[in-house]
């Protein structure tokens, strides 16, 4: 038997029901925020990673999948959302539409690491894309369609944390601050905070090791570094909050792990996912787009992991719903099976979920199956039935029947669902 990739998942019939019901409401809420959704590839050329995210960040340099292609060019298969619609808005010129552009998807996405509860090697993304402002407006926006995505989802107990990274200038004298505190420390910490203390020096915030989160409660605070501009932005984008009824706290600790970000981040976060408790996460990258060859453009967004979402929504109890087939036909012979399939043909048309039997089963085995597939109604269907042209259908709750014409099998379910 040939095997599942680890750190891979099969989403079951079973499950995809939960998967659907997610992937509407937050197709519904993006729809309110008048984002409209862009697909891309899933896999680019690597140059893009690299340039966008930064080599020096543990995505790139330790848990992309890169491949060479048959004609030698690098490959990656996509390790989030962002780089990829930025490159898409860069080729296809979308600064030319109607600014600001609000833009979202739900992709797959692929990253090497260590497979956990709610993380996979290959896993998927809500997320969204907004370009064409530097306003904290824009910022309110995404962090309100966020917060409107979570609650649409039923998820409760979810705390927004808020932070700046300024800008380069402020960020530059923030990380050789950060450099001199730490330098008394590297001895204390582990192996990836040495590591990352000449390459990443903002991802010592970050470390989920205790001893390292004990060290780094004493590190300076970026905000302290802040220039007046990226000041007067965090300061609006709170007084924003504040007026919107949208709770918050701020937290110094919050830099996101990839390089494209500048001034806001934000994470929306839980303690009923154990350690790793960000649901979603997000911020502002002024600068990427032109880091890919584009103009200068005012870029904000979040994304938002799926699998963690669907384990915390089961956690909390949200309610999937049902999905129930609406009629099965019952064949009382194997003869009539072409004329049960014309009656379910004809109730799918009318927007009625219907199937029959296929196997031969006997009509105790054919009630049995409809019962499995939650069938709201049977149908049994003999050469009588046939004949005269009327039916009894039978809600299989509570055994209850009624008769009607076949032609009318279609009005009366929808009467009742």
């Amino acid at each position: 038997m040939i095997n599942i990739p680890k750190g891979t998942k099969d989403v079951l019939p079973s499950e995809s029901r939960k998967w659907q019901y997610a992937e509407g409401k937050l197709r519904g809420v993006a729809a309110l925020y008048n984002a409209h959704e862009i697909r891309t590839p899933t896999f680019e050329h690597t140059e893009l990673f690299v340039r966008s995210i930064g080599d020096e960040t543990d995505v790139v340099s330790k848990e992309m999948y890169t491949f060479e292609d048959k004609g030698g060019r690098s490959i990656t298969l996509r390790p989030e959302g962002t780089a990829p619609v930025a490159r898409s808005y860069v080729e296809n010129s979308l600064d030319s539409m109607s600014l600001p552009l609000k833009t979202y998807y739900i992709i797959s996405a692929f990253r090497y690491e260590r497979p956990q509860a709610g993380r996979l090697r290959e896993f998927h993304q809500f997320g969204a894309e907004v370009y064409g402002a530097t306003s904290p407006y824009l910022d309110l926006d995404c962090i309100s369609f966020a917060y409107d995505a979570l609650r649409a989802l039923g998820l409760k107990n979810i705390r927004l944390k808020l932070n700046s990274i300024g800008c380069a200038e402020c960020r530059k004298k923030y990380v050789d601050a950060l450099r001199g505190y730490f330098a008394g420390h590297l001895d204390e910490m582990c192996a990836t905070c040495r590591e990352r203390y000449g390459r990443n020096a903002l991802r010592l915030l970050d470390c989920k090791n205790p001893e390292c989160k004990k060290i780094a409660e004493g590190a300076p605070v970026i905000l302290d570094y802040l220039c007046d501009d990226c000041r007067a932005h965090h300061d609006k984008l709170c007084s924003l909050l504040d007026s919107s009824g949208i709770p918050y706290e701020i937290d110094p600790g919050i830099v996101r792990g990839l390089d494209y970000y500048t001034r806001t981040v934000f994470e929306f976060v839980t303690e009923e996912l154990g350690a790793q408790g960000t649901v979603l996460g997000g911020g502002r990258y002024d600068d990427l787009v032109e880091s890919i060859g584009g103009k200068p453009t005012g870029c904000v967004g979040f994304a938002m992991g799926m699998e963690r979402a669907l384990m915390l929504m089961e956690k909390q109890g949200v309610d999937f719903g049902e999905d129930r087939l609406d009629v099965f036909v019952i064949s009382q012979s194997p003869e009539l099976a072409g004329d049960c399939m014309a009656i379910v043909s004809d109730l799918r048309r009318a927007g009625v979920s219907a199937d029959t039997e296929m196997t031969g089963r006997s009509m105790k085995a054919q009630f049995k199956y409809a019962d499995k597939q939650r069938a709201r109604f049977a149908v049994v269907i003999g050469g009588n039935e046939l004949e005269s042209g009327r039916v009894k259908i039978k809600r299989l709750s509570d055994g209850k029947e009624e008769e009607c014409g076949i032609s009318e099998i279609a009005a009366r379910v929808k009467e009742t669902i």
